[in-house]
């Protein structure tokens, strides 16, 4: 696999934020012709023209071969998705925790305007996702399935994984820098405050899985099944199946009480993170790109 042009990082990441930026550009024409389709429809555009059209475009001006440049042509072991979703489980009294430890965070009281706008567009974006997911049908529960949680999963982690990480995998930072350097990009472009830190730390294990295995469909997997939980959780609580706010409550100790169950979680999920650093790492030697 050679690359196309010698493109210096920064260059390349700016040729990556123009194709994200022209493709804001064409999804704020479609959202104008789009205007009173349904939700999905709009997602799925956004996913599209946002996502995965910068992603390709981008990494086919940088190599040959852009979906080998980003491992989209290996395919993901057993072994790997079965840690992929026990790490799910095991992490939920961590992140949990982490959740609301991010809730409770505040700004400095001379950035309390700040504070507050941040936290009235938040609640604007939660009411849509509410209204998103208030749906009772199961062909709702299929739809919302494959839109919020399998593209937005696939489109996601093509574009943050599959091109700005691997791009940055292809210069002189160290794979440690390069996860954490877009795990902070991640979250910084969802544009939630008080989801930063757990958001952040789930874009590192989807960039750590990326580097051990060389699949992207490993943090694909992962992302989809994070989506399609909250999907059908959803779904479950909506018709009376389970409590509205099961998931979101696992691990959380009461008022006072120190949180065992998430600092257990945490100890579990680090074991399993070593572990899979050295037994789902891809044992063919790294392609010269």
């Amino acid at each position: 696999m050679e690359r196309k042009r010698n493109m210096k990082l920064g260059t390349r990441l700016l040729v990556l934020l123009c194709m994200m930026a022209f493709g804001l550009v064409l999804l704020s024409i479609a959202s104008v012709l789009l205007a009173k389709s349904d939700m999905l429809i709009q997602l799925t555009a956004q996913d599209i023209l946002v996502f995965i059209v910068p992603a390709v475009a981008a990494m086919a001006i940088f190599y040959r071969r852009p979906l080998h440049a980003m491992q989209l042509d290996r395919a993901p072991s057993w072994r790997a998705i079965m840690v992929v979703v026990l790490f799910y489980f095991l992490s939920l009294p961590a992140m949990n925790w982490l959740v609301e430890f991010n809730k409770s965070m505040a700004l400095p009281a001379s950035l309390s305007a700040i504070e507050e706008a941040m936290r009235v567009a938040e609640d604007a974006a939660a009411e849509l996702t509410e209204d998103l997911l208030s749906f009772k049908s199961v062909g709702m529960l299929i739809a919302c399935t494959l839109v919020v949680g399998f593209m937005a999963g696939l489109s996601e982690e093509m574009l943050f994984r599959g091109a700005m990480l691997r791009t940055m995998q292809d210069s002189r930072l160290g794979p440690h820098a390069a996860v954490w350097i877009v795990a902070i990009l991640f979250s910084a472009f969802h544009l939630q405050f008080y989801g930063f830190i757990p958001r952040m730390v789930l874009g590192a294990w989807l960039g750590y899985l990326l580097v051990w295995t060389r699949s992207l469909w490993v943090p694909i997997i992962a992302h989809t099944l994070n989506n399609s939980t909250v999907v059908v959780l959803s779904y479950l609580a909506n018709i009376g199946v389970v409590d509205q706010d099961m998931g979101d409550t696992i691990g959380l100790p009461a008022d006072g009480a120190f949180p065992w169950l998430a600092l257990c979680s945490l100890v579990a999920c680090l074991a399993l993170a070593l572990w899979a650093g050295k037994h789902i790492t891809h044992s063919e030697k790294k392609p010269q790109i």
